[in-house]
């Protein structure tokens, strides 16, 4: 019973700093060189693992679904499988869970550290509100970067999936058949689709961490123990709201 009030408590204090960060988005123009720098932190330095993973992704799905379709003669579909499952589920999770592990960590240890040298209390004395500085910007840079990387995700696992089709013997199909089977089937909704789900999981991705490294308390130890809860709670939520998300967008 105490660990589902501590949720609930939690939860609504992480509501509570949504409300406020947004309360402040007129400031955002003239925050314009802390959102360039969210932007570039979580867009630009992001990408190079987002683009290798993508790659590889795309590559081993197209392999196993060419070996598993083969004795069904069916290997037409391999474009089908892949594109649909990048566009519909693996660029959009495998995004947010990047995300969490190399952006979200950063910005917990980065705001706990801030709290813990009452760096955060320094702030409030100023009268400078920390949801207007420290949160809105990643947020307002979240949105942007997201459908950016999930898009580019997106693409780099259909081409992995089609350097497959066309080198690998066991697939076998030509790239031509690859992307025709891929045009077939994918739509504009199913990207979008994996788009709406990105920007969900990067608000929660964004919003966990900022909430749990704000909510440090006690000396530098409690830093490493807020980046770890941030992580795993992050990982959690993104893994439980794709399920109600995507029955959502049925």
């Amino acid at each position: 019973m105490n660990r589902l009030l501590d949720f609930f408590e939690q939860f609504g204090r992480a509501t509570l700093l949504l409300w406020r960060a947004l309360s402040h988005l007129g400031s955002l123009p003239r925050q314009w060189e802390r959102l360039v720098d969210q932007c570039y932190f979580i867009g630009y330095t992001t990408f190079p693992i987002v683009g290798i993973l993508s790659f590889f992704i795309g590559s081993v799905l197209a392999l196993q679904t060419g070996y598993s379709l083969q004795g069904f003669g069916a290997q037409n579909f391999i474009g089908a499988v892949v594109g649909l499952s990048m566009a519909r589920e693996l660029g959009p999770v495998m995004t947010a869970i990047l995300v969490a592990g190399r952006v979200g960590s950063s910005i917990t240890a980065e705001l706990a550290s801030m709290k813990v040298n009452q760096e955060v209390d320094a702030l409030r004395t100023m009268n400078i509100p920390p949801e207007r500085i420290l949160v809105l910007p990643r947020l307002a840079a979240i949105f942007i970067v997201m459908p950016v990387l999930t898009l580019l995700a997106n693409i780099i696992g259909w081409l992995g999936g089609a350097v497959v089709a066309e080198y690998v013997d066991v697939v076998g199909i030509g790239s031509d058949v690859y992307f025709q089977g891929l045009r077939n089937v994918v739509t504009f909704g199913d990207v979008f689709d994996g788009i709406i789900k990105a920007q969900v999981f990067g608000l929660c991705v964004i919003l966990v961490a900022c909430h749990v490294g704000l909510q440090a308390s006690g000396g530098p130890r409690e830093v490493g123990r807020a980046v770890t809860r941030s992580v795993v709670l992050s990982l959690i939520l993104i893994l439980v709201l794709d399920y109600f998300v995507t029955r959502a967008l049925m």
